[in-house]
């Protein structure tokens, strides 16, 4: 005897809010009453973050957005990121889970000595504007985000990610340091990479599908949504090595997969 012909039809649509985006899905595929019931606003309101309304009103994407089925905002919310905070970050869904994903932009940032010219440049990207390193002998990159503005109960991986030009210099032997902490506990781990290592060396960073290159900095633990921030930074102040060629697009926060690392 089939599920639908025995419990009502919002009994299924809770149980299946309970499960995950994906089960949903598969759900989906076993007859025509899962299908209208498992793709249903009911449903997929429930994977969506609860403060969604408010992200895309305060964001720079159409009202219009709002209209969508469910199904396929989350999707949309999946693939196709927005600009928030005044276009300074770019948010999405992680399409597995449903937890937030943020890109912390250039603009949002604190670089040493940005707003110098004869130091740093500014290049606008259809959908960004991300910093380019001119000249600089010490390097500090810092940020904060509100552990309110993520997803609560979830472990986040912060990269860093950038683009090296063709006539950089500086960054071949000399080490940067990243750090990742949470507001008010012991500091983290601080890592120690060579962001362009000779070629005897292996390579720390990795080549994303959009063509920048991300490292990790590190990984926290959001147990709790409130006003606290998480901090990042990226420097190196050991020597006054001049220093070109780095292009920063921002600092990734997206939650940790079960099978990474």
């Amino acid at each position: 005897m089939e599920i639908t012909k025995v419990l009502p039809d919002d009994c299924i649509s809770l149980i299946i809010s309970l499960t995950s985006p994906r089960d949903a899905c598969r759900l989906a595929l076993l007859s025509h009453a899962f299908n209208s019931i498992a793709d249903s606003n009911a449903v997929w309101q429930m994977f969506l973050p609860l403060d969604y309304i408010h992200i895309i009103s305060n964001s720079s994407s159409p009202p219009s957005l709002l209209s969508l089925p469910k199904k396929d905002l989350y999707s949309t919310l999946c693939y196709h990121p927005i600009l928030t905070h005044n276009g300074d970050m770019k948010f999405q869904l992680e399409k597995e889970s449903g937890k937030k994903w943020y890109m912390v932009g250039a603009r949002a940032l604190s670089i040493q000595w940005v707003d110098t010219p004869r130091h740093w440049t500014w290049i606008s990207l259809p959908d960004s504007r991300v910093a380019k390193l001119k000249n600089v002998g010490r390097l500090e990159i810092k940020g904060k985000v509100k552990l309110n503005t993520l997803s609560s109960n979830t472990n986040y991986e912060a990269y860093f990610v950038f683009k090296l030009v063709r006539d950089r210099y500086g960054f071949r032997h000399t080490p940067v340091e990243l750090d990742v902490s949470i507001e008010g506990t012991a500091a983290g781990e601080v890592r120690s990479v060579i962001l362009d290592p000779p070629r005897n060396m292996p390579q720390q960073a990795k080549e994303r599908v959009d063509g920048w290159l991300e490292i990790e900095m590190g990984e926290f633990f959001n147990g709790f949504e409130n006003d606290r921030t998480v901090e990042f930074s990226l420097r190196e102040d050991h020597d006054d090595q001049p220093k070109r060629g780095l292009i920063v697009q921002g600092i990734e926060l997206r939650p940790k997969h079960k099978n990474n690392r």
